[in-house]
């Protein structure tokens, strides 16, 4: 029995990941210089970090389900 321990391959192209820290840091500084206030501005940190975090660890699980790849092919 032999069991696949590959769980996060990698799926975040590098196109896909400068224009997902570009978004981060845009989102973060709405929050961050109070452009947006409220509520809201919570969504927009979480959504920043979580686009950060994917583009940092080459990784999105939305990817992995709906089976899709930035990344090129070698």
């Amino acid at each position: 029995n032999q069991q696949k321990t590959k769980i996060m391959i990698k799926n975040v192209g590098q196109t896909d990941k400068i224009i997902r820290i570009v978004l981060a840091v845009i989102l973060a500084s709405l929050d961050f210089f109070e452009v947006v206030k409220g509520r809201f501005s919570w969504v927009l940190s979480v959504v920043a970090i979580v686009l950060l975090a994917t583009a940092l660890l080459n990784f999105c699980p939305l990817y992995k389900v709906l089976g899709k790849s930035t990344c090129e092919v070698k």
